[in-house]
């Protein structure tokens, strides 16, 4: 596989990058402070033309069925980023699951150690997504290794994704690829220094090569706007390749407010406008004392 131009530029200036992911600051404690009186403690979702979800990890310790309760009075549909020992409770309240895990980000098939072991929990995730009225497991390539090839890293990704789609369509699951940004070095889940799959364009050109329905891209805001920006550009340019949509606040991985650079609502518009009907997952990780008021808000910023 010849390299994209943008993959190639990404080459050359890895060295700078991560020079400059070392001045990236997190959130300070007046941030989480200043947005709170813009927020509505008694917002619910009125419009629900965006079918926004939760990744329930961000809001650990929360129990998961806790979270669950507050989604369903705030409006939000489904949920994702659980334990599938929750599934039941959340499905009970009325709550799709929006979205199945897999083989988390640092051991994927770029990396010969991990491919068997990715592609078997592949297909564990999507037979657990058909059981439970999922149609959406997440994938990702894994980390760079030493020693690298990056053509045969991205050869072995698509063979391992070839290898589990017949299962998936099969079952009418979607495989979601995720791009992740590898600038942000400040903290584990806010970016994912080493990541293979962090140039989006890269990232669209191997959903290209798949070829298959069943295979999409997971577009995720926080990431993209850190690793290439130009986001609504990229999603009119690409939508028809883009299964599932997460948010966050750039810089800090925190709340939709003002203090943080990405235009929400003109993105969400943006997604309507490509005809998407699926998920929109909140996966921000929340500074407020309060952190389902800040889930509030963000919901009020999303629904369009």
């Amino acid at each position: 596989m010849t390299p994209s131009p943008s993959r190639r530029a990404f080459f050359k200036t890895t060295a700078a990058t991560a020079l400059g992911a070392a001045t990236l600051g997190t959130p300070s404690v007046s941030r989480a402070q200043a947005p709170k009186s813009a927020a509505n403690p008694d917002f619910t979702i009125r419009n629900g033309n965006i079918r926004q979800s939760i990744m329930g990890w961000c809001f650990k310790p929360m129990e998961a069925e806790v979270l669950a309760k507050h989604c369903k009075e705030i409006g939000l549909v489904a949920m994702e980023g659980i334990s599938p020992d929750a599934y039941p409770a959340v499905k009970a309240l009325g709550l799709d699951i929006s979205l199945v895990g897999s083989h988390g980000f640092a051991e994927g098939p770029c990396d010969p150690r991990y491919y068997d072991k990715a592609v078997a929990k592949l297909k564990d995730s999507i037979e657990l997504a058909s059981s439970v009225g999922c149609g959406k497991v997440i994938t990702f390539t894994g980390m760079r290794f030493e020693g690298m090839d990056e053509e045969r890293a991205a050869q072995d990704c698509i063979r391992a994704w070839k290898e589990v789609l017949p299962l998936a369509e099969e079952k009418k699951v979607t495989l979601c690829f995720e791009h992740l940004n590898s600038r942000d070095n400040t903290h584990p889940m806010k970016g994912h220094p080493g990541y293979f799959g962090d140039d989006v364009d890269f990232c669209f050109d191997l959903v290209k090569q798949i070829g298959s329905p069943n295979f999409k891209l997971l577009f995720d805001i926080y990431h993209v706007s850190i690793m290439n920006g130009d986001v609504i550009r990229r999603i009119r340019a690409n939508h028809e390749l883009i299964g599932h949509y997460h948010t966050a606040g750039n810089p800090g991985r925190a709340e939709l407010d003002d203090t943080q650079e990405i235009n929400y609502p003109a993105i969400m518009r943006e997604i309507l406008a490509t005809g998407y009907k699926s998920h929109v997952a909140q996966e921000f990780i929340p500074t407020w004392d309060d952190p389902i008021l800040a889930l509030r808000h963000a919901a009020e910023v999303c629904d369009v």
